[in-house]
């Protein structure tokens, strides 16, 4: 019985383990320039570049090369990547999955939604 239970124990461990390592790995993935495209905006915000940075075990995130934007309230959680923006006097709520090289989603504003999809650059 005993056995058993340290068996049992063991597995939750390492799945434990595997699912965290497996957030890290997500997040690392991230790392890096994205260019991106963003769906029935006016052109000159239809194309840009956005650069996700680790720090002190945190990850940051700016969009624009000249002009960086900081992203608020980055989250990345399983593939999902969350943040806002402070964009005009209004706000840019953003939501998008990752999925290899490749991110997509969606992009809310005061004037509707807007999808978004990017591909991350080769690193230099």
């Amino acid at each position: 019985m005993m056995k058993v239970k340290y068996l049992l124990i063991m597995i939750i461990a390492i799945t434990a383990f595997s699912v965290s390592a497996r957030g890290t790995k997500m997040a690392n993935d991230l790392i890096g320039t994205w260019k991106y495209t963003v769906s029935n905006v006016p052109p000159e915000y239809e194309t840009g570049v956005m650069t996700f940075e680790q720090k002190d075990d945190k990850t940051t995130g700016f969009l624009g090369q000249q002009e960086k934007m900081e992203m608020k309230e980055l989250t990345i959680d399983q593939g999902k990547v969350t943040f806002k923006l402070d964009f005009q006097g209004g706000l840019l709520t953003f939501t998008m999955t990752q999925d290899g090289d490749k991110l997509t989603g969606t992009i809310v504003s005061q004037d509707g939604e807007f999808p978004i999809t990017a591909t991350k650059e080769p690193a230099k």
